[in-house]
């Protein structure tokens, strides 16, 4: 018997506007929140054909390069155009090298991620 991934979860300060700035990156169509026994509320980016982003509220910042990070590639823009949404929506460049074929960005909470090319 296998296992499989349901969703990759994010710690986030704020899961509400991260969850936001996802959703409108790789335009998942569904958004599910539910609250805690705390009073933390998750926001989960749902989609029939991918795993969920799980949004998860941490009181703590990020404080080191992510261990795990997205890889993603845009279907109809370019690349340049791709980055230049996201900054548009967001995210900012780290590293942009021209013997790569990605781009290093980070989201609204400094959480690395790739764009590569046009797939």
């Amino acid at each position: 018997m296998r296992t499989r991934m349901l969703a990759v979860a994010v710690d986030c300060r704020e899961a509400e506007a991260l969850a936001a700035f996802w959703k409108e990156a790789l335009g998942y169509p569904e958004t599910e929140r539910w609250t805690d026994g705390h009073g933390a509320t998750y926001v989960e980016l749902k989609s029939p054909d991918v795993p969920s982003l799980l949004f998860q509220p941490v009181p703590e910042g990020k404080s080191g390069k992510n261990r795990l990070h997205l890889d993603i590639a845009p279907t109809e823009l370019e690349q340049r155009e791709e980055v230049a949404r996201l900054v548009s929506l967001g995210a900012k460049v780290l590293e942009d090298p021209e013997a790569d074929p990605w781009v290093v960005m980070a989201d609204p909470e400094e959480n690395e991620f790739c764009v590569l090319p046009r797939r």
